[in-house]
């Protein structure tokens, strides 16, 4: 008797298996290529090779690096609080908003010079916050048209402070420059007296920095709404 044949073997219908990319995908692997190398590591042969994929599967996502960015920023800038607005009086949401915005971007430094000039078109996270910061700013009583300088005045410090956090305790240790440097190296010593052991110096500066600039930005409100002119209209 002729022995039965064995069963053929079909391949599986359908292409062979590849990576599936999405935009969020995109972006963590981008956040990832930033933070170990900084603006110069981000490019899109690189990104695709963090993807493990070829550099034409990323332009059904994106077309440039430029977009890459933008999505970057959306993802950042998604995590800042500005749940204050609306919510608390002007002065407690901003502080509120400030201290997360710094925290955010105090983890994400390599960001900041790519963020900082980052157009907002396509950013609907940013924009978001952007909405919600001039919505709070409206009901401050605010001249319209002093919102956005407002704002910036603000993101500018904190910009800086977020470089800050990250800063070696002793950056303003004069070291053997003491001696002919003493007014500054004695207000250097007379700071770390103040601050006491386990105290983060970048947190001091801060809240020195951002309490003069809500109590500053607050100030000029009030006049503003009493009648005195808008500094660029003097």
């Amino acid at each position: 008797m002729t022995a039965e044949a064995a069963p053929r073997k079909h391949r599986a219908a359908g292409r062979p298996v590849q990576k599936i990319l999405s935009k969020e995908g995109i972006t963590l692997a981008a956040l990832k290529l930033i933070a170990a190398g900084g603006y110069d590591a981000l490019t899109m042969s690189g990104l695709a090779r963090k993807l493990g994929v070829a550099p034409s599967a990323l332009y059904n996502h994106v077309t440039s690096k430029h977009d890459v960015l933008v999505l970057v920023q959306d993802h950042v800038m998604a995590n800042v609080d500005v749940s204050g607005f609306g919510t608390l009086p002007w002065d407690e949401a901003v502080r509120r908003w400030a201290w997360s915005y710094r925290e955010v971007f105090s983890r994400h430094t390599p960001l900041i010079p790519l963020i900082a000039v980052l157009p907002v078109a396509g950013a609907p996270r940013t924009l978001a916050m952007y909405e919600k910061l001039t919505s709070g700013f409206l009901a401050a009583d605010w001249p319209q048209p002093l919102i956005v300088p407002a704002i910036v005045a603000l993101e500018s410090f904190i910009f800086g402070s977020a470089y800050d956090v990250t800063a070696p305790e002793d950056i303003f240790e004069p070291g053997e420059l003491a001696a002919a440097n003493p007014k500054f190296t004695a207000a250097v010593r007379a700071r770390q007296r103040d601050e006491g052991a386990g105290s983060r110096t970048a947190d001091a500066a801060f809240r020195l920095g951002l309490e003069g600039l809500i109590s500053g930005l607050g100030a000029q409100r009030r006049g503003w709404a009493g009648g005195a002119q808008p500094p660029e209209n003097r």
